[in-house]
């Protein structure tokens, strides 16, 4: 793995390089060289001149550096969305986006109500019982969204929905609304509620969601936040180029 990464950065370095350029840069034979960058190959990582018979860095980089991208952009625009909602609103707001099969949280703001609340800052919550998880699965394509479904879906709580039917009608009502409630899913005594995130292209790259105790977060109450995250969460759908 590590020869691998080497190969990717000595063709960043060169623009290009040749089998034997990248063997004598490695200190392997040429073989050994050939065989890592045919594998960087066949990901897409690497193409090759066939003219001149060297290779440079392909497509398949720059998917992964625009993933990267994305969550450096959300989190940059993000940051005064959740500020200003968190002051509002004094409770927990994050943003959280899709990490294969689970909600990460890469920002956080917590309100003037939410002295105690927990760090979900990096934290992995899952999908299926968490407001965040809920518009993030919602919003996949259908193929990736069934593939997940059909994964165990664990219990957390006597509430977390686990049955797939009940999951799939919920999911269907997260997109008609624009947004996604969890009460006491993932852990006792926590409410949550969740909108989504959109980029320039209409896709829903990330979730904004509001989190606090129950005994604070009241179905009234909820429904309030819910109308709110949602418009922040069209705010900052805007400020990440969608609508223009």
């Amino acid at each position: 793995m590590d020869r691998a990464v080497s190969v990717l950065e000595i063709l960043a370095r060169h623009g290009e390089a040749g089998v034997t350029d990248i063997a004598d840069e490695l200190g392997v034979h040429k073989s050994t060289a050939f065989r890592l960058v045919g594998v960087l190959e066949n990901r897409g990582l690497v193409a090759q001149a066939k003219d001149r018979g060297k290779y440079y860095l392909g497509a398949g980089v720059l998917r992964l550096a625009g993933a990267a991208a994305v969550r450096l952009d959300i989190s940059q625009e993000g940051a005064p969305v959740c500020r200003e909602l968190a002051d509002e609103l004094g409770e927990t707001v994050n943003i959280a986006v899709l990490d294969d099969d689970a909600a990460v949280n890469i920002m956080q703001a917590r309100g003037s109500a939410a002295v105690t609340a927990q760090n979900w800052l990096g934290r992995r919550t899952p999908l299926h019982a968490t407001s965040s998880g809920k518009v993030l699965l919602a919003h996949l394509p259908d193929t990736l969204r069934e593939g997940l479904l059909a994964r165990p879906l664990p219990r957390f709580t006597d509430r977390t929905v686990t049955g797939t039917v009940p999951l799939r009608a919920e999911l269907k009502s997260v997109v008609e609304q624009g947004w996604a409630v969890a009460v006491e899913e993932l852990e006792v005594g926590l409410a949550a509620v969740s909108a989504p995130v959109r980029a320039h292209d209409g896709n829903v790259i990330g979730a904004l969601s509001a989190s606090g105790p129950v005994y604070r977060l009241t179905p009234e109450r909820l429904a309030e936040l819910a109308i709110r995250t949602a418009a922040a969460g069209v705010d900052l759908s805007r400020r990440m180029g969608y609508g223009f």
